[in-house]
């Protein structure tokens, strides 16, 4: 029987020679990842459920990240971070990576694929929507609510119906002025927030793999806006480098049959694209930046688990080097690794962090920070009659702060480049 990748990895979790769409099946799960957002309600529900003597499943299958709300002074915020710090204390949780210490890793999707816990193959389950960014790694993941976390966490299984697969294929050479935001923002505009519910985002083609492994998980990341369940690319030679540099763990590559089954098939010429934006206020609201340039601005913003890659960061840099911005402007990076980078990446002989602070940027601490609003005193949130152009997942009313602001999201090149004149502007006009 033909099956795509995201089958085949569901059919070895469940213990299957084949599966199909819309058969419900028991899945072994092979990690289980959780926030300070998300986290405290899971332990709780978790010790409600399973009573006094609740154990957990496998506790080296457990990854906590705290990533969210974290450098503020929020009383609840902080309050959640500490019943982390104790559940971790408590049932001596190995794989908690705790702020204001040397293991604090930033922002949860990232900090999962460099610390080596995203493998080819495998299962990953996570307590937050975009944690279908995993998927570039020939995997699959996907976000699941509190209880089912909590039942995860007991059991090490879950209940899960097969999705329908689309596939999306990007033929021929990115050009330069381009970058993997402006193909996910293309899908989007495509098929809409709610074209993928429920099913599995398959991305394909040349200009696919000739992306980083930074790129491609913008590409899976943004899958949940389309309401998918999943967004995945198949693992090569890119994916097994960046692997084995992390981890000895063993893994499994998969790769969709030929004649596999999709539910619809879509055909782009990444060549011919151009520089791409979604407008106020839904991630679909596609529009190519040429027919919004010149729209005024009051800050921009490069960061999150889509924006805040080593990658994305080298590409403002090239646009920002030399140059001041003309509206306040936020660097946030994703990673305490991508945050020390900053220091050692150069271009012609000066930092990345240097370049942003030469320029007038802002550089901030590894996290979330805004861009999911976040408390009062969060850097970068969004306030009333603002707008801002930004390398984040979502502009949703509120989504940055504010439900007075509005938000364009677009490529780190596109951010830079509209952060130096003050408008949204084309990056073709400084490359």
């Amino acid at each position: 029987m033909a099956m795509t990748i995201t089958e085949k990895i569901l059919a070895k979790a469940a213990g299957k020679k084949n599966v199909e769409p819309g058969v419900n099946v028991w899945l072994d799960v092979d990690v289980l990842m959780t926030h300070d957002v998300c986290g405290p309600p899971t332990i709780d529900i978790w010790k409600r459920e399973f009573g006094g003597q609740a154990k957990i499943w496998d506790k080296d299958k457990l990854v906590i990240f705290p990533d969210h709300y974290i450098f503020t002074k929020n009383p609840q915020a902080n309050r959640n971070v500490e019943i982390l710090r104790e559940f971790a204390n408590e049932f001596g949780i190995q794989n908690y990576y705790d702020v204001g210490t040397d293991r604090y890793k930033g922002v949860c999707h990232i900090a999962l694929a460099e610390e080596g816990y995203d493998l080819p193959g495998t299962v990953l389950f996570g307590t937050d929507s975009h944690t279908c960014t995993s998927g570039a790694f020939g995997m699959f993941s996907t976000g699941v609510g509190n209880t089912d976390a909590a039942f995860i966490l007991g059991t090490g299984k879950i209940w899960e119906k097969i999705p329908e697969s689309l596939k999306f294929t990007f033929d021929g050479e990115l050009p330069p002025y381009l970058t993997a935001k402006d193909l996910i923002l293309k899908v989007l505009g495509e098929i809409t927030t709610d074209g993928g519910t429920y099913r599995a985002l398959e991305f394909d083609g040349d200009a696919v793999f000739s992306l980083s492994m930074d790129e491609r998980m913008t590409l899976t990341n943004m899958a949940i806006e389309a309401g998918a369940m999943n967004g995945i690319i198949a693992a090569d030679a890119v994916t097994e480098a960046y692997v084995k540099q992390r981890t000895k763990k063993p893994y499994e590559i998969f790769h969709s049959d030929q004649d596999a089954n999709y539910k619809a098939k879509y055909r782009f010429d990444a060549s011919k694209m151009e520089p791409s934006v979604a407008k106020p206020h839904s991630p679909d609201n596609y529009d190519i930046v040429r027919n919004v340039k010149g729209t005024k601005l009051t800050k921009s913003y490069i960061g999150s688990c889509t924006g805040g890659k080593l990658s994305d960061f080298v590409a403002a840099a090239k646009i920002l080097f030399g140059n001041k911005i003309a509206v306040p402007t936020f660097i946030v990076p994703a990673s305490t690794l991508i945050a020390q980078q900053f220091e050692e990446e150069t271009i012609s002989g000066v930092s990345l962090k240097q370049i942003f602070e030469n320029a007038g940027c802002v550089v901030a601490q590894s996290s979330c920070a805004a861009c999911l609003g976040g408390p009062m005193d969060t850097i970068g949130r969004a306030v009333d009659g603002e707008t801002i152009i930004s390398t984040t997942n979502r502009n949703f009313p509120g989504r940055m702060g504010s439900k007075k602001s509005a938000v364009y999201l677009a490529s780190p090149l596109t951010v830079a480049a509209s952060a130096l004149t003050g408008v949204i502007t084309d990056p073709r006009d400084f490359l």
